[in-house]
């Protein structure tokens, strides 16, 4: 269980103070595929950005599973990260130099070990994906819905409790992005996670179970789609 309580993030103090997060709350369960809606600027990626531990909240608080989240250090955020939390960039953040499969395992690589557990769990996750022919590709052979893929593929890694993604079809069209929103969304049924999607396509959004659009920082209306 995810829960945002009275999240506030500002910048600045008096008349120059900017909120980009206004007393924003929600809870989110296992399983539960959650779209964030909102134009530029309503404060989409500052919210994933603190629920990550990447940010600090200037009020409020962030629980996930019972642990206070937003109370820890920055190193004990980062383990927290590394153990429990999926991220997924809007432009993937695919090593170039490095194949899909290598991709995958660098994520153990940065914990301090790759055992054939891991190589394993790799390339049964890119077979999940249908991408087993392109393992030894790298991202610039890849098309744009394959990297996507492979950037999902890669959070799983480390089997996390949490998924947080960013925009994941914005650089898509209408088809293959289906096809990204359709996938992620059946990950995170069949593995049980809580996973939060970052949009600004409708569209994407009518894919996962719940949805929460933002507006200059405050929640202007949230709904169950599915």
């Amino acid at each position: 269980m995810l829960e945002v309580k009275n999240i506030t993030k500002a910048y600045g103090s008096g008349h120059t103070q900017v909120v980009a997060l206004d007393d924003v709350s929600f809870t989110l369960g296992k399983g539960r595929l959650l779209a964030v809606l909102g134009p530029s600027g309503a404060g989409k990626t500052t919210l994933v950005s603190i629920i990550a531990g990447l940010l600090t909240p200037t009020a409020g608080e962030i629980v996930i599973g019972g642990r206070a989240i937003h109370l820890h250090t920055t190193a004990e955020a980062a383990r927290f990260r590394r153990k429990n939390v999926g991220l997924v960039f809007q432009d993937n953040h695919l090593i170039p130099y490095l194949s899909a499969r290598e991709n995958l395992l660098l994520v153990p690589h940065l914990s301090g070990r790759v055992t054939h557990a891991d190589r394993e769990r790799a390339d049964a996750l890119l077979s999940d994906f249908g991408l087993e022919a392109r393992a030894t590709h790298r991202p610039s052979l890849l098309s744009g819905g394959e990297r996507q893929r492979v950037a999902i593929a890669r959070a799983l890694m480390n089997e996390p409790a949490i998924m947080l993604v960013d925009e994941p079809t914005s650089s898509l069209d209408t088809e293959r992005g289906t096809q990204v929103v359709e996938l992620l969304r059946r990950q995170v049924h069949e593995r049980e996670m809580t996973c939060i999607m970052v949009t600004h396509d409708p569209r994407m959004a009518a894919h996962a179970d719940e949805s929460l659009t933002l507006v200059d920082g405050r929640v202007a209306s949230s709904e169950y789609t599915a």
